[in-house]
């Protein structure tokens, strides 16, 4: 194995790589048992982190000077409060959005890993980031085909499948860079 100071920070943080693999591995089992429950946790989760960035720039508009800035921080700030109770009070309709946005993320996230398998290769285990790479490209495509009508189940079935293959990623990386 070819050794350089990636592959050398790699080794170093082999062992949280290992648990963070097998927490988002367990995530991501429970998910797919459970799609409609991961779909609608996903929602309120998304809804409430919403709501309170909402609140703080509400409040952090009030120390704006101008009036320009303060009303676009304050319109900023109402925004949020709004998407985010709309998340909590309409979960249906907010998961078919959130599952759009989740493709999309997907998409991103899937072109992240095919890079650092590129990164990694030739060492051991750039194989199995490739390969989440590539589902989760594949998840992102599904997806996008299937919206909005399967977005009740399609969310946390996706959300589980991406969070178990990049859980086995870890877990395969972390055994490939074993101190």
């Amino acid at each position: 194995m070819s050794d350089n100071h990636f592959h050398g920070r790699l080794r170093s943080a082999a062992p949280g790589l290992f648990w963070l693999g097998v927490v988002m591995a367990l995530l991501g089992l429970a998910a797919i048992l459970f799609p409609i429950v991961a779909t609608l946790a996903a929602t309120a989760l998304v809804g409430w982190l919403i709501l309170i960035f909402g609140l703080f720039a509400l409040f952090g508009a009030f120390s704006i000077h101008g009036t320009g800035p303060f009303f676009a921080a304050l319109l900023l700030g109402l925004l949020a409060l709004a998407a985010g109770s709309f998340l909590l009070f309409s979960p249906l309709t907010g998961a078919v959005a959130l599952t759009l946005i989740a493709g999309v993320i997907l998409m991103f996230q899937g072109a992240f890993e095919l890079v650092f398998a590129a990164e990694m290769r030739p060492a051991r285990g750039w194989a199995g980031m490739l390969l989440s790479g590539i589902a989760s490209i594949v998840v992102a495509l599904i997806i996008i085909d299937g919206w909005p009508a399967i977005s009740l189940i399609a969310l946390g079935i996706l959300l589980g499948v991406n969070f178990l293959t990049t859980g086995i990623a870890y877990i395969a990386t972390a055994r490939a860079f074993k101190a």
